[in-house]
C-alpha cells in the first residue's frame, strides 16, 4: 500500500512539474526561435537615397535587423549588423553581430553627425558622451557638458570614461578600416553599430542616415517623417533653381594643403550641392567618392575659370587668403570678392557646424548656397556660410 502511494504520488508531482512547465511557458514573452535567423528578412524600411543600410524584421515580432553595409572606406563586402530585440526576444543562434536590448536611451556618440541626427530627432538627451566634446556645437551638449562624457579620440580613447557614461551603445564611424574602439568594446560587451553617413555623395543620403539611428531609439515612423520633410524642402528649391536659372556660374572649392590642393570628385557631395544650387563645379575630371590632389598651377587655372571660389578652411579673410595663395589674388573671383567660408557656425575650438548639423540639414545648406550664386532666389540669411571680406 505504501509502496503504490509512493508511485501515485511521484506520478501527480511530474505530472504538477510537467503543468508548472507549461503554464510558465504560456506566460513568458515571445522569444525568436534560434534558429531563424533568415526570417528575419521583411524590408522595413526602403532607402530614397542613402545606399549603405538596411532595416529588416519578421512578421509577428516587434525585434529587428540593422544591417550596415561596407561601413569604411575601401570595405568589401564588410557587414556591420545589430539585432534590436524587443519584447523578449533573444537574438537568433546564427546571428553574427551585436545584439540591442530594447531601445538605445543612454548613447556615446563618436561622430558630431551622430549628435545633430539625434537633436534632429528630439532626442539630443540621450547623448551621455561624444568624442571631442569641445569640438561639438549643439546647444544641448553644451548646456549638458559636465555631465556628458569625453571619450577622447581614435588611437586614444579613454574607456573608464566610457565605463563612467554606461551607454547602452556606441555609434561608430570607420575611415579607412574598422574603429580601433571595436575590440574594447565586445570586451566590455557594450554593443555598437558603425553609422556610414559621411561615405554617401548626395546631400539626402547622409541626411537619411537619421533613419538608423530613429530605428535605435525606437522612433523609426519620426525619423522617417522628420526626414521625408527634409527631402520635400531640398526638392522644391532644387526644381525652383532649375526652373529659373539660365546661366550657371563657375565655382572652385578649397585651399592648398602641403604642396597639393585636394578638390572633391564630380560626383561628390559638393559638386552635387553646387549642381542644384544652379552653379558648375570647376573640376570635372574625377568620378568616385575620394578627393583628388593636383598641383597649384593646375588650381590656378580652375580658380582663374571660377565665378565663385568657396570652402577656404581656417582662412578668414581675403588679405589672409592672399597671403597663403598669392599668385592667386590677381585671379576674377578675388578681384570680385566672391569668396565665401562655410564656417559662420564655427565655434572658438574650431568645431564647425558645417560639418555637424548640416548634414541633416541639406535644404538649409542648398539655401544658402542659391542665396550665394543666386540671390534674387533666397529672402533668408545665410546658416552655414559668409562672404570674406
Amino acid at each position: 500500500m505504501t509502496k503504490k502511494y509512493s508511485i501515485a504520488k511521484s506520478a501527480l508531482y511530474y505530472a504538477l512539474c510537467i503543468l508548472n512547465c507549461a503554464l510558465l511557458s504560456a506566460c513568458s514573452p515571445h522569444r525568436a526561435h534560434p534558429d531563424n535567423l533568415e526570417d528575419f528578412s521583411e524590408t522595413l524600411y526602403t532607402p530614397t537615397e542613402a545606399s549603405g543600410f538596411s532595416i529588416t524584421g519578421k512578421d509577428g515580432s516587434q525585434s529587428t535587423l540593422l544591417t550596415v553595409s561596407d561601413p569604411w572606406q575601401g570595405a568589401d563586402s564588410v557587414a556591420s549588423r545589430l539585432f534590436i530585440a524587443r519584447d523578449g526576444d533573444e537574438a537568433p543562434l546564427a546571428f553574427q553581430g551585436q545584439v540591442l536590448d530594447g531601445e538605445a536611451r543612454r548613447i556615446v556618440a563618436t561622430s558630431s553627425t551622430h549628435v545633430a541626427m539625434l537633436d534632429a530627432l528630439g532626442a539630443a538627451d540621450r547623448i551621455v558622451g561624444v568624442s571631442g566634446i569641445d569640438y561639438i556645437n549643439n546647444p544641448d551638449i553644451q548646456k549638458r557638458r559636465d555631465d556628458i562624457a569625453d571619450i577622447g579620440y581614435e588611437g586614444n580613447f579613454d574607456y573608464e570614461a566610457l565605463l563612467s557614461a554606461d551607454p547602452d551603445i556606441v555609434l561608430l564611424y570607420g575611415v579607412n578600416g574598422a574603429s580601433s574602439m571595436e575590440g574594447k568594446l565586445k570586451e566590455l560587451r557594450i554593443p555598437y553599430i558603425y553609422i556610414g553617413d559621411y561615405l554617401e555623395q548626395s546631400p539626402l543620403g547622409k541626411a537619411e542616415w537619421m533613419i538608423p539611428i530613429a530605428e535605435i531609439i525606437g522612433q523609426r515612423d519620426k525619423g522617417a517623417e522628420t526626414y521625408t520633410a527634409i527631402a520635400d524642402r531640398y526638392v522644391a528649391l532644387r526644381d525652383k533653381v532649375a526652373d529659373a536659372v539660365i546661366d550657371a556660374p563657375s565655382v572652385m572649392l578649397n585651399v592648398p594643403y602641403g604642396d597639393s590642393w585636394f578638390m572633391p570628385s564630380a560626383d561628390s557631395y559638393m559638386a552635387r550641392l553646387i549642381k542644384d544650387a544652379g552653379a558648375d563645379y570647376v573640376y570635372k575630371k574625377k568620378t568616385g567618392n575620394s578627393s583628388v590632389p593636383i598641383d597649384i598651377e593646375e588650381a590656378y587655372t580652375l580658380a582663374s575659370e571660377a565665378d565663385f571660389w568657396l570652402n577656404t578652411d581656417q582662412v578668414e579673410s581675403r588679405a589672409a587668403l592672399a597671403a597663403k595663395c598669392p599668385k592667386f589674388k590677381d585671379t576674377r573671383v578675388m578681384r570680385n570678392g566672391c569668396v565665401y567660408n562655410n564656417t559662420l557656425r564655427a565655434n572658438k575650438a574650431g568645431g564647425n557646424d558645417f560639418y555637424e548639423s548640416a548634414v541633416v540639414n541639406p535644404d538649409l545648406l542648398l539655401r544658402d548656397l542659391v542665396g550665394i550664386f543666386h540671390p534674387e532666389l533666397v529672402e533668408e540669411d545665410p546658416v552655414y556660410y559668409k562672404k570674406l571680406q
